[in-house]
């Protein structure tokens, strides 16, 4: 029996059989909770390779969702070349109700918060640090899970412990910041700097935590090149944010419904394809 649960902002998620899900990922893109009416080839493709590149990696960490990114395991309807790399079979999860940010250096709303205050998401930091500086250790920054076109809700870690209980909040804590670590020191190698991410995380049948979603993809990550990594500035990056940046400066509306240039988007692919091949070091195949 394949039911659609949803059409979210980039995937289609299909139940199959009640136990398991197919995930479909779309060339969508989203930016500022709003999903944008232009699509970007391949970036389905894209974040379902890198994806399933990492949970792979960090399997000694913690188990994942996957079952089969291979069509054939698919249900007939699903085993078209529509679906060829850009689909994952996996098990039906109770998904945790948060989302696990994890910070490595000081960017993005951090460093707004940590202007202000010298805080991020209530957690002290030393003084004197500058934009984009690698934090002394990695920190974990949960939020809330927005509905579409709401805005995700930051919240302190006793929050979280309220919401999800004082033990999973620890667990959730210790495992999104061993991956990120194990993460982050292999993608050094690749000269790619992994600023922060988001990781998801549901229950299985017996209680065990299992990754979940995506996994440091350009959507859920801020990727920058060590080489061009400076100190004190914004940085150049592998993922969305130069989108975000290119509707900021452009004065561009997300609710417009107006199509994005194609510069931009051919852009957007390039950036896509880069922080794959490097991180994979495989060269993308559409």
């Amino acid at each position: 029996m394949i039911k659609k649960l949803s059409s979210g902002k980039v995937r289609e998620i299909y139940e199959i059989d009640g136990d398991k899900l197919l995930l479909v990922v779309s060339d969508r893109i989203s930016a500022f909770d709003y999903i944008l009416p232009s699509l970007i080839p391949n970036k389905g493709k894209i974040l379902n390779q890198i994806s399933a590149f990492w949970f792979d990696f960090v399997k000694d960490i913690i188990p994942n969702h996957i079952i089969s990114t291979n069509t054939k395991d698919f249900p007939e309807e699903f085993q078209k070349p529509e679906f060829e790399g850009r689909s994952m079979l996996v098990k039906k999860l109770k998904m945790v109700p948060i989302e696990c940010i994890v910070r490595g250096y000081i960017t993005g709303s951090g460093w707004k918060s940590y202007q202000e205050n010298g805080t991020v998401c209530g957690i002290q930091l030393p003084e004197g640090l500058q934009e984009s500086q690698k934090l002394p250790e990695a920190i974990f920054t949960p939020s809330t899970k927005a509905e579409i076109g709401d805005h995700d809700e930051n919240i302190s870690f006793e929050k979280c412990a309220e919401i999800v209980g004082t033990e999973l909040a620890e667990k959730l804590r210790d495992k999104t910041l061993a991956i990120y670590n194990k993460c982050a020191e292999y993608a050094a190698t690749k000269g790619v700097m992994i600023a922060d991410t988001k990781f998801e995380f549901g229950l299985d049948e017996n209680g065990e935590l299992v990754l979940a979603d995506e996994v440091l993809t350009p959507d859920s990550s801020r990727f920058w090149s060590a080489s061009d990594y400076k100190v004190g500035q914004a940085q150049k990056s592998f993922d969305k944010q130069y989108l975000r940046d290119w509707i900021k400066s452009s004065g561009y509306n997300p609710e417009s419904g107006k199509a994005i240039p194609q510069d931009v988007i051919d852009t957007t692919v390039q950036k896509y394809s880069e922080a794959y091949e490097l991180i994979t070091g495989k060269n993308f195949e559409k």
